[in-house]
């Protein structure tokens, strides 16, 4: 076994010494990190286009200064493996920086590794007392926030903390990076690291704002913030910021893209996500670190081939989402993002390569993945005539609901994200089973529930769920259904083609010419740069001349 172990690649051996806890629902925020140690302590160079945070700390060494402020940059744009590069660099230059041991700590919160994270803190405990005042006071605030983020849904002590940051605000009323800490420290657990901001958050970013113009980083948390109080138009001017100001982040130009899709320039979203990719992989070829250890490279590809799906670009976007499901998943997020591939199949009315990519996410480590990949089977089966099996994938997709976590830290996937995914499959079978008061009110139900949903895959997935879900009471000639479903895909996104194809449908099923008109006529203006051969398109053209046709004398 040992001599097995030492033959994998470095994520294979970090999953297979943590895969006797796929089941556990604290594993998000209890995990031992998925990065090699010989990775995050490489000798790293310095590099332009990070970011501009500025912290000082108390080192005599020019140079130990500018790698810690590298490391806080790359922090703040969730690039772990260089933030911990950086400030393992400006511990070779001055041994005694005790911040750069705080930075290390928050690094290993970032990939997960709670028991480092605690290590670090002892180091950085241990340098206090030669460091300033206010470079104590952060030490002891790192240590409130990972007692508090041991009993991470302990209200109590999430709010202690929050409390220790105001105490020392007091006192440093000038701190840009206590202010950030304070927004970070408003989300809804200690844990919070910028990326679930809530409508309290945005003074204390605004903050650090006013006392560093242009902040990268307070932008930056900023995108977060508004994108989950629905303040897209805000969310999109710091998003551009962000890129601006830190050019050389890959996370920032892809949050930039994050919303340009909100506000119909898919092209130029799929732009932004393009040269993240190409920043990623010239790093990942420059520093010898294998894709795979990049959380953040999957989750691009995620969003960039949803892009060229939405686009009608359906060769490009497919062989994005292959690339991304054959690299392995370091943490369950990752994993999850997996089901865009027999999603997409499914779509495209393969029924038996989604059920193959599927059964694959079947065997997943995190229940989250096996409970949407049974889901998928699921309606696969159902396409192929095979209700009971579709059946049995259902009472499966419930059992695996089961180990998905009530709650989840961060980014990790919680029950309420799987839950529509599944009722989804039960809708559909009601549908099938012609019981169609219960399907309506289940998949309005999801319907519900997906657009809901946080976050910017669920917002684009949601689309192609809806869709769906019209597909499906279109195929069950329930069109009261069908009309609610492409009203809501509309609503929900007016730059997507098959939201108004949706209608299209529906109008011209009630035989209202005009109206089908408009809508194909506008779903063919959105589809203008799609696959020649997409079949949407080709669709689109032939009930346009068919209604055409009907209108000549």
């Amino acid at each position: 076994m040992a001599n097995h172990l030492a033959s994998m690649p470095a994520l294979a051996f970090a999953l297979a010494v943590a895969a006797s806890a796929q089941d556990d629902p604290h594993a998000a925020c209890s995990g031992v990190g998925w990065v090699p140690r010989e990775v995050l302590e490489r000798p790293v160079a310095r590099r332009s286009g990070t970011g501009n945070a500025h912290e000082l700390v108390t080192t005599s060494s020019a140079d130990a200064q500018a790698f810690y402020d590298q490391g806080l940059n790359y922090l703040h744009g969730y690039v772990w493996i260089e933030a911990a590069r950086s400030f393992r660099h400006a511990l070779r230059l001055d041994a005694d920086l005790a911040m750069a041991w705080v930075g290390l700590s928050r690094v290993y919160s970032g990939l997960d590794d709670a028991a480092r994270a605690r290590e670090a803190l002892l180091e950085a405990k241990a340098l206090a007392p030669r460091a300033s005042a206010r470079e104590r006071l952060r030490v002891e605030l790192r240590a409130r926030q990972l007692e508090a983020m041991d009993d991470v849904w302990n209200p109590t002590k999430h709010l202690e903390y929050k409390q220790a940051i105001d105490s020392a605000l007091a006192a440093h009323p000038s701190d840009a990076e206590l202010w950030l800490v304070r927004g970070n420290a408003e989300e809804p657990t200690a844990a919070g690291r910028g990326q679930r901001g809530t409508a309290a958050s945005v003074d204390f970013y605004g903050r650090a704002l006013e006392l560093v113009p242009d902040h990268a980083a307070a932008h930056h948390y900023l995108v977060h913030t508004y994108e989950t109080i629905g303040r897209i138009d805000d969310a999109l001017a710091h998003g551009e910021a962000f890129a601006r100001h830190a050019p050389s982040i890959p996370h920032a130009h892809h949050m930039w893209g994050h919303d340009l899709r909100r506000v119909g320039r898919i092209d130029e979203a799929i732009a932004a996500f393009q040269r993240t990719d190409e920043l990623e992989k010239a790093y990942y070829l420059a520093e010898q670190v294998p894709a795979e250890l990049d959380w953040h490279h999957v989750h691009n590809l995620d969003l960039l081939a949803t892009a060229l799906q939405h686009q009608g670009l359906m060769g490009r976007a497919e062989a994005t989402m292959r690339e991304a499901v054959a690299l392995v998943p370091p943490i369950d997020r990752v994993e999850f993002d997996q089901k865009m591939l027999p999603a997409f199949l499914l779509g495209r009315q393969r029924a038996d390569e989604a059920l193959a990519a599927a059964r694959n996410l079947t065997q997943g480590r995190w229940g989250a993945t096996r409970a949407v990949a049974q889901a998928l089977s699921g309606h696969a089966y159902l396409v192929q005539g095979r209700r009971p099996e579709a059946r049995a994938a259902l009472q499966a997709a419930e059992r695996e609901l089961g180990r998905v976590p009530a709650a989840a830290v961060g980014i990790g996937v919680a029950r309420a994200q799987v839950q529509p995914w599944i009722d989804a499959l039960r809708g559909e079978l009601l549908l099938r089973d012609r019981a169609f008061p219960e399907a309506r009110r289940v998949l309005l139900g999801v319907a519900k529930a997906l657009r809901e949903a946080p976050g910017p895959d669920a917002w684009i997935q949601a689309i192609f769920r809806l869709e769906a879900i019209a597909r499906w009471a279109r195929e069950a000639e329930a069109w009261d259904l069908a009309d609610l479903i492409a009203r809501q895909m509309l609503e929900h996104d007016p730059a997507y083609g098959g939201s108004h194809l949706a209608l299209a449908l529906v109008a011209e099923q009630r035989s209202d010419v005009p109206a089908a008109s408009r809508a194909l006529a506008a779903a063919e203006r959105c589809w203008s740069r799609a696959d020649p051969d997409l079949p949407e398109l080709a669709l689109v053209r032939a009930r346009k001349a068919r209604i055409a046709a009907d209108a000549e004398p």
